[in-house]
């Protein structure tokens, strides 16, 4: 199933030089579009974990309820919140209208412009000339060709357009149902050693939850402000030249991508700061957001080749983790089988060396030279000569009894006694023998010590008599005992 995604098989000769462009996140767009519920659930369980949502605010994230947001109860209304209703009264096929990829196919034009002329003194915030703004605005509208190249315009004039379509929009970019994540996400800050919050961002988590909130927007969003977001990363990059830091492009479109629609500053109040420094966030890490988190890559590919769906990091750390170690039993018995095929194989070479070695030295001539390495190799029994055996360990000799009663049956018997060799660290027990039993053994003596006569006449006298004192030393080795 791994080769799915590793390998593309290509018949045309005249494209297999060129690069191959693998998508890691492929899996994920996948199930973005064939199960949108199941990958909403997916990311948003995620995100969760990141940011505290109540109830009302994560209906709204899912878009259950209508995103309640700040000055929408208010009925105060300023100049500028009229003017804006106004504008936005007067559609047009681009400006005004709600976010298409044909919208956005003309709007690319502006933004691909911008890229060639970063270096302009306070690009975004120096306004350009209405009549030609106007002029350009038309032509967009009407989907006629541009020739912005042409210079006709200024680049001026095209900055100021892209923040007039982006403020006509019906809904900010990154929508109305995320504006209360992303105010979450800005309060995201490290904690100390007690446990405490602290003011430092973590940046980490807000990298992360960003990245699992854009994974949500709807697809034309995305796209734009894939774009655009990387359009301000180089603008500030060359804040040298244009005087724009990533901070000063925040306060230009903070209004346009994340403020709600028909709200004033006092609407937001304490809030334009953290939306601002948020937009600025965006700006300087704008190359690692549009990346899926590797644990929703994982979840989206096991959703399609493994037998399990994993639904969150956790889960994900958990298959690992238990993966790993029913892995290690299987790892450490690859290993020793290696490491004795390795070791069987080094015998092997060791052993045909000698071989060959003992023959080039049989095939000598005579000499007192091949007398001397002869000898040489009949003092190492270890070596191998063709046509002998490996070495077996020797049989494991019985251990005989050391009792009494075993001694002066071997004796009888006429059985020499073999005492086993003890290791030079123990010293053997010595056999305790009595008085009483030496002068027995001595009157049952050796049969080569008496004459042939007198064995034949003491022969059932001296059977009879070893019967009971063998019972007799038995008995005492078992009371002993």
């Amino acid at each position: 199933s791994d080769a799915i995604c590793n390998f593309v098989i290509c018949n045309d000769s005249s494209l297999r030089s060129q690069p191959i462009i693998f998508n890691p996140d492929f899996f994920v767009e996948k199930l973005r579009h064939e199960k949108p519920e199941v990958f909403t659930e997916l990311v948003v369980s995620n995100i969760t974990r990141l940011i505290d949502l109540p109830g009302a605010e994560l209906a709204q994230l899912m878009g259950e309820e209508d995103p309640k947001l700040p000055g929408a109860n208010s009925t105060a209304s300023g100049f500028f919140r009229s003017l804006m209703s106004l504008k936005r009264k007067e559609k047009g096929v681009v400006f005004g209208s709600p976010l298409t990829e044909e919208g956005i196919a003309q709007v690319s034009q502006l933004i691909e412009y911008l890229h060639k002329n970063l270096r302009a003194e306070g690009l975004f915030r120096v306004p350009g000339n209405s009549i030609r703004q106007q002029i350009l605005k038309d032509a967009l509208n009407s989907g006629t060709d541009i020739d912005l190249d042409s210079g006709e315009f200024h680049s001026n004039d095209v900055a100021t357009l892209l923040k007039m379509f982006l403020g006509e929009l019906p809904e900010p970019l990154l929508t109305h149902k995320h504006f209360h994540a992303h105010l979450k996400i800005a309060d995201l800050t490290l904690f100390d050693e007690k446990g405490n919050k602290t003011s430092t961002p973590d940046k980490e988590r807000q990298i992360e939850a960003l990245q699992l909130l854009f994974l949500i927007l709807p697809a034309p969003n995305r796209s734009l402000l894939k774009l655009l977001l990387d359009l301000l990363y180089q603008t500030a990059k060359k804040q040298d030249k244009n005087k724009m830091s990533a901070h000063n492009l925040a306060l230009m479109f903070a209004p346009h991508i994340l403020w709600p629609r028909n709200v004033t500053a006092n609407d937001l109040q304490e809030n334009i700061t953290k939306l601002n420094n948020g937009v600025t966030f965006m700006i300087k890490h704008s190359q690692k957001l549009f990346k899926a988190p590797v644990y929703i890559r994982e979840c989206a590919r096991l959703h399609y080749l493994g037998s399990r769906a994993h639904t969150s990091k956790d889960d994900l750390d958990l298959l690992t983790s238990s993966g790993s170690k029913e892995l290690q039993p299987l790892k450490s018995q690859k290993r020793s089988r290696l490491d004795s095929c390795h070791q069987e194989e080094t015998q092997q070479r060791t052993e045909e060396a000698l071989k060959e070695l003992f023959r080039h030295v049989h095939n000598m001539p005579d000499s007192a030279k091949k007398k001397k390495l002869i000898r040489q190799f009949n003092k190492h029994p270890t070596a191998l000569t063709p046509g002998s055996d490996v070495p077996t360990s020797p049989a494991p000799r019985r251990t005989r009894s050391r009792s009494f009663s075993g001694l002066i049956k071997r004796k009888v018997l006429g059985t020499p006694v073999i005492l086993e060799r003890k290791s030079r660290d123990t010293t053997p027990e010595p056999v305790r023998v009595s008085k009483e039993n030496v002068q027995l053994l001595q009157k049952c003596g050796s049969p080569a010590h008496m004459s042939q006569a007198k064995l034949k006449s003491l022969e059932g006298q001296k059977e009879e008599s070893c019967r009971r004192m063998r019972a007799r030393l038995l008995s005492k080795d078992s009371s002993s005992l």
